[in-house]
């Protein structure tokens, strides 16, 4: 049977960059596998980042986002029947940050998927800098995301602080999320990861792999369809580079835009480079990458697509320009 691995985290936690070396990994030992992206849109910027990851071993396949939930779980579906009938070592599942994991369950134990797969490992990326206070939806989504994982992975990690001062603030978080939700389960240290992802060896990578996952109980407080899907596009958008973090900051923080949970994406550079963005509250990066479709997709809640046009329209340097 080919193996299955869901990789969980909310908006901004940091799966995508995980699941490059998690990939590499399963690639350098000679596994076929495959990478499934299931992300808002028919624009995935995520995807452009896994490129260099296509190889003989490691096919790159999406499905969009949109849609009511039982359109979207037949996506689901089909695209896994396509990859089942290849005989496949493993699968890597990355879904959006606002995602419902019986989703993921529910799907697999259906026919003829559950002839085919078996469930790997269930992992949970946790951002050393998320915020003490979220709002209710993403405490919601971080304790019901991370209730069934088989191990927690520390990114973004601070070297102001020890791993152990790390550990003890984020399972302290975690924990409470998860009574919030009334789920029995607390987490430990001995459940987190928290090495630094370039120190990783072939030792912690099996590690992960075999991690598994738990069948955990609590008390669904939102319908995902309900949690921020609404997604706007901003192709061929161009910004001075010095001015990227003030204009992304100025717009999460700005309530007539509506509730935006995270802005993404990849911006031109001078020197002819691309910026990939990475922006929620309280965090932008900016990492120099070297090329992807100029755009920003900005996801979030009730969004007031005409002042975020009017926006972005000031900064823009590119005359082909253009939002949908």
């Amino acid at each position: 049977m080919t193996k299955i691995d869901l990789i969980t985290g909310i908006l901004g936690a940091g799966k995508t960059t995980f699941l490059h070396s998690y990939a590499k990994y399963f690639i350098s030992q000679g596994q076929k596998i495959a990478i499934l992206e299931n992300d808002f849109g028919a624009v995935n910027v995520d995807m452009m980042m896994l490129q260099d990851l296509k190889c003989d071993n490691c096919q790159l396949e999406m499905i969009a986002g949109g849609g009511d939930k039982d359109c979207h779980k037949r996506r689901f579906k089909t695209q896994l029947i396509s990859l089942g009938m290849q005989h496949l070592d493993r699968v890597i599942v990355e879904p959006s940050g606002i995602f419902d994991m019986d989703e993921f369950f529910d799907t697999l134990y259906e026919s003829p998927l559950d002839r085919w797969f078996q469930i790997g490992s269930v992992l949970t990326i946790v951002d050393s800098d998320m915020q003490e206070l979220l709002s209710s939806q993403m405490e919601y989504l971080l304790a019901s995301e991370a209730a069934c994982a088989g191990k927690l992975i520390l990114s973004k990690r601070n070297p102001q602080e020890s791993e152990a001062q790390i550990a003890e603030r984020l399972l302290t978080h975690i924990n409470r999320a998860l009574t919030g939700i009334q789920c029995p389960r607390q987490f430990t240290e001995k459940d987190m990861l928290t090495k630094l992802w370039n120190d990783f060896t072939e030792e912690d990578f099996c590690l992960l792999s075999s991690a598994g996952y738990r069948s955990e109980r609590y008390v669904k407080q939102f319908d995902t369809d309900d949690v921020g899907s609404e997604v706007h596009y901003f192709m061929h958008i161009a910004i001075p580079e010095e001015q990227i973090p003030e204009v992304l900051e100025t717009l999460l923080n700005d309530s007539r835009a509506g509730t935006i949970f995270r802005i993404k994406g990849a911006l031109p550079k001078k020197d002819g480079k691309v910026l990939k963005v990475n922006a929620v509250h309280g965090k932008t990066e900016l990492t120099p990458v070297p090329n992807a479709q100029a755009v920003l997709i900005i996801i979030g809640d009730k969004l007031n697509y005409s002042r975020i046009d009017a926006y972005l329209r000031k900064y823009n340097t590119n005359p082909d320009y253009i939002s949908i």
